[in-house]
């Protein structure tokens, strides 16, 4: 365990002095250089508005696609643990089938370009198959109940073909990263850890499950935070497709009120708060696991 010193010395001061009169120096010289009128006093508004008709505040332009944004970052998150952990243990199964087809999908994911993989499932998945699934057609003939819990969860039925596909080409593309995480964490614990469980009698299975498995979360936490803030900041490629993320509304708003620095700055405030978000709870569960293994 590594014992990190907490005092503060003379040569950190030093240093965060320097980076303080640094960036000051950089905020000095584009304030008096750069000729470009600020007018953060306008970005409130494409948070929130007062809609007079409603007689409320609702959500504006800004807010909402910051809200698509974690929409799709959660189920992408989900769909590529989920595809990561499936693909992670064929990648070290026993039989050279699973190990080829983990490979394979690996592989062919992590060497295309994202965006290539965005247009091939945005005509593929949003304009061919699901037109033969039906799903546009079955959202829009859903009760009113289940058209607002679709609204909330995804999308609205108009826009739900290509944010699944924008889903489905985020899920995957994470997914073959986090699958070499969950390779490397299970390959990571020791082997005499195998042989006692499997001296023990257990199948494959449930070594898996009650000895590696719980050894091996340890171990991947880390290295998935990372990947789990990947995927945040990698949904902002979807705005190529017209999927209404954070990125997407921000531009729109730039090409209608030229606020260009200030609407940028605020979308990177806003994807700050999502990945510290992150980062902090990923630590606040390593911290509860490895608290439970001392006990």
């Amino acid at each position: 365990m590594i014992i990190f010193n907490r005092r503060i010395s003379l040569l950190d001061v030093v240093l965060g002095l320097l980076l303080a009169a640094t960036a000051l120096y950089i905020f000095h010289r584009l304030s008096s250089g750069l000729q470009y009128k600020w007018r953060w006093e306008l970005i409130p508004q494409y948070l929130f508005r007062f809609d007079t008709t409603e007689d409320r505040w609702v959500l504006n332009t800004l807010t909402r696609g910051f809200l698509n944004t974690i929409r799709l970052s959660v189920w992408g998150t989900l769909m590529a643990s989920i595809i990561g952990v499936v693909m992670g243990l064929a990648r070290i199964s026993q039989r050279p089938f699973r190990r080829m087809l983990g490979g394979t999908y690996v592989e062919l994911i992590r060497n295309t370009p994202p965006l290539v993989l965005i247009f091939i499932f945005y005509f593929f998945v949003s304009d061919q198959l699901m037109p033969v699934l039906g799903v546009q057609a079955l959202a829009e003939k859903a009760p009113p109940a289940v058209q607002e819990l679709l609204t909330v969860l995804l999308a609205p039925p108009s826009t739900l073909p290509a944010f699944l596909s924008a889903l489905i080409t985020l899920s995957l593309f994470e997914g073959a990263y986090i699958t070499e995480i969950v390779r490397a964490g299970i390959q990571s614990v020791e082997n005499g850890q195998w042989e006692a469980s499997a001296a023990l009698g257990l199948s494959r299975s449930r070594q898996l499950i009650h000895v590696i498995g719980p050894q091996a979360i340890r171990r991947i936490l880390p290295p998935l935070s990372g990947q789990f803030i990947s995927t945040i900041k990698d949904s902002a490629i979807v705005s190529v497709i017209s999927i209404q993320e954070l990125t997407f509304q921000g531009m729109e708003l730039m090409a209608a009120t030229y606020l260009t620095f200030e609407i940028w700055i605020t979308i990177t405030l806003l994807y700050l708060l999502l990945t510290l978000s992150c980062s902090l709870a990923v630590e606040q569960l390593e911290r509860f696991l490895n608290r439970g293994r001392g006990h």
